[in-house]
């Protein structure tokens, strides 16, 4: 039953057709009247008739007006805190154009908003900005969050050699911080690429360190030297309405890099990169990845882990409601031949979307390692449910665990792959060194 018929106020509605049922038109006499005489009691008949749609009306208003109270609330505008000051780059000498390196001016900015004892605001205003290595540094004074608004566009000095450190914009040691804004971050990495050799680190566009509920959001990164943003040593970090974009070819350009780091979700994103699209390594807890279409790229990964030594386990990542497009990966973890003890555990891929992705689902234990030892991580624990779409090749399951340490826990349900490749092959699935469960419907067909 409608809602409105149960819910609005109980007035009386009376339609014309059955109030002459309820209450009989009035007798005119023909003899004693002429046809424009009407009684009494006719008159009195049409008033009440009047009064009853009258109360019919009221009520229909009454009922829209307290569903509206009830279903939707009054929008008014958010509020500016009164109190708010604002740090306007400009005002500390920042030159709009983009011809003149600012990373001064924004740091000076910077420290008179971090040292503000009241609600502060840095505003990076809508002009373009050209700045090199820059830092924001913590701890602040002020109520937290502190805010950063980018509303223009920042292009980073194209020179690595510029570049100590591993970013090139860094917000450090920080507890509350809020960077948001309709901004782009333009890390002219193309003018860079070229002069990796493979093994140079190129800086972060954005760089996460020791920062404390954060959130980043509706920011554009375009062309990184290296990763795009990057979470290190953080807790509680929230991206989302990110758009993240590099060339298919531009080296080593994670979209977002997440280590030794816990709580961190991403969520409502586009990714498009080199790389892969959220690298999840060593040391990192709790991360939550939902609601992100990555491609091209090298899809969501858990590593690579076993490079270094002491590396910290990963646990508890989940990668929900995603879609990848013209990936080299879907969801995939990797780990380093010859490396030190260490665990991935307790990881769910679920509700994923493969749209011509060349390897969907992928375990790698002998990534990028000539080692002849066997990867010493331990892979348990880990779902992969409800996964569907196209695979560019004849292999839609690829499990290469380690025979030091064996994959244990994997369960398969509900994957549904189809090979649309070039040539017509037998589309299957490999394991290696995997102790598998399975449930519901599988293709490819699984491994015995």
């Amino acid at each position: 039953m409608n809602a409105y018929l149960t819910d609005r106020p109980k007035f009386i509605n009376v339609s014309w057709t059955a109030y002459r049922k309820l209450v009989p038109l009035p007798f005119v006499e023909k003899e004693k009247h002429t046809r424009a005489t009407i009684t009494m009691k006719y008159l009195a008949n049409v008033l009440l008739i009047l009064c009853l749609l009258a109360a019919s009306c009221e009520a229909k208003g009454l009922g829209r007006r307290a569903r509206a109270a009830v279903r939707a609330p009054r929008r008014t505008a958010p509020r500016r805190d009164p109190n708010e000051k604002v740090f306007n780059v400009l005002q500390y000498g920042a030159k709009p154009g983009g011809k003149q390196d600012s990373a001064l001016a924004f740091i000076r900015a910077w420290r008179a908003a971090c040292n503000y004892r009241g609600t502060a605001r840095l505003l990076i205003p809508r002009a373009t900005f050209l700045i090199g290595a820059t830092i924001f540094q913590g701890p602040c004074l002020g109520p937290v969050p502190i805010k950063v608004q980018i509303a223009g566009t920042l292009k980073a000095v194209p020179d690595p050699s510029m570049y100590e450190e591993d970013f090139w914009i860094l917000f450090e040691n920080i507890n509350g911080l809020l960077v948001t804004g309709t901004g782009t971050v333009d890390g002219q990495g193309n003018a860079v690429w070229k002069y990796n050799d493979g093994g140079s680190r190129f800086p972060s566009s954005i760089k996460f360190n020791h920062v404390a509920n954060g959130i980043i959001r509706q920011i554009t990164s375009v062309n990184p030297m290296g990763f795009h943003i990057s979470i290190v040593l953080s807790q509680n970090i929230r991206a989302k309405h990110l758009h993240i974009t590099a060339p298919a070819t531009s080296p080593n350009t994670d979209g977002i890099h997440i280590s030794q780091s816990s709580a961190v979700k991403v969520s409502r994103s586009v990714i498009s990169t080199g790389d892969d699209c959220v690298a999840i390594i060593q040391g990192s807890t709790d991360v939550s990845i939902k609601k992100v279409t990555c491609g091209p790229g090298h899809g969501f990964s858990v590593g690579s882990l076993g490079k270094y030594p002491d590396e910290k386990d990963v646990r508890g990542v989940v990668v929900t409601n995603c879609t990848l497009r013209n990936a080299d990966n879907g969801v995939r973890i990797k780990t380093w031949g010859g490396s030190q003890p260490s665990q991935a555990s307790n990881i769910l891929f679920q509700d994923i979307i493969m749209d011509n992705v060349k390897h969907p689902i992928i375990i790698d234990q002998t990534y990028g390692s000539k080692s002849s030892s066997p990867s010493r991580v331990k892979i348990s624990d880990v779902r992969y449910i409800n996964i569907r779409g196209t695979s560019a090749s004849a292999v839609g399951v690829d499990l290469m665990c380690s025979k030091a340490v064996p994959c244990e826990k994997l369960f398969f349900s509900n994957i549904n792959l189809k090979y649309y490749g070039p040539k017509k092959l037998p589309f299957t699935s490999t394991c290696t060194n995997a102790k598998i469960n399975y449930a519901g419907s599988q293709f490819p067909a699984p491994c015995r």
